[in-house]
């Protein structure tokens, strides 16, 4: 007897190319009614800010770092103020989101070339973000489509998981994932694409413990099964970010 996740992936085994762009396209269609909410959900006023708390969100979540954003951009609200800071202060107030003393090092240093090379700005080219220190083109394209109104795929752990669950590309390396996701969806869909697989992620397609009976895009997805099918059960398994984002 076939499992629900064998039954799920034959569904979709001899899928052409352009039903599996419809397909995406379809499933974004119902994730941005799902999601009208979503936005990028660091804190941030300025392109700086919201710089600097990317950089910190690796390997710890949104809300601890906005739990010390606030005291940080009061301490350091410009890049010439965190260029010049004393190295144990920021680690002191970065603690808490983890691996402090390389995220200390590499905002300020980062703040350093913002004010030796572009004149305290933060600079709108992914070429020239991804020469900061602690910048990947993952962070370059959150403050690109965030701050500077820029398309641009961000492909965080969420991100790839679901793509790859959803079978629009088997990529694993990020730059291909990208490639592969910008090819099925126009550049102006690029940033809330991004919002929106993110906060699914988050709330109902875990990692570990997917709520496939309470999705919304289940009919569409090769993968349900992974998780709970039973939508009683699966329903336990919501995360409280579920209520809407003010």
């Amino acid at each position: 007897m076939p499992t629900v996740l064998e039954k799920s992936a034959r569904r979709f085994a001899t899928e052409t190319p352009l039903g599996r762009t419809r397909r995406a396209r379809k499933i974004h269609r119902i994730l941005t009614e799902v999601y009208p909410h979503a936005r990028c959900e660091l804190d941030y006023e300025t392109p700086f800010q919201l710089l600097i708390a990317t950089v910190l969100s690796a390997q710890t979540t949104d809300v601890r770092v906005n739990s010390i954003t606030p005291a940080l951009f009061a301490a350091y609200p410009e890049p010439a103020d965190l260029a010049a800071a004393d190295p144990a202060r920021v680690e002191e107030i970065v603690r808490p989101t983890g691996f402090y003393r390389a995220k200390a090092a590499n905002i300020i240093g980062l703040a350093q070339v913002l004010v030796d090379q572009h004149a305290g700005e933060v600079p709108p080219q992914l070429e020239a973000l991804v020469r900061l220190p602690g910048v990947g083109r993952k962070t370059a394209h959150v403050v690109l489509g965030n701050a500077f109104d820029v398309p641009g795929l961000t492909v965080d752990t969420h991100f790839g998981r679901l793509v790859r669950r959803f079978g629009w590309t088997r990529e694993e390396d990020p730059v291909k994932v990208e490639q592969a996701i910008g090819e099925l969806f126009p550049a102006k869909d690029w940033t809330m694409l991004s919002h929106r697989l993110i906060f699914h992620g988050r709330r109902i397609c875990h990692a570990r413990r997917p709520a496939c009976g309470a999705c919304p895009v289940a009919q569409l997805c090769p993968s349900f099964g992974t998780g709970e099918p039973d939508p009683v059960k699966a329903a336990r398994l919501l995360r409280y970010e579920m209520a809407p984002v003010e």
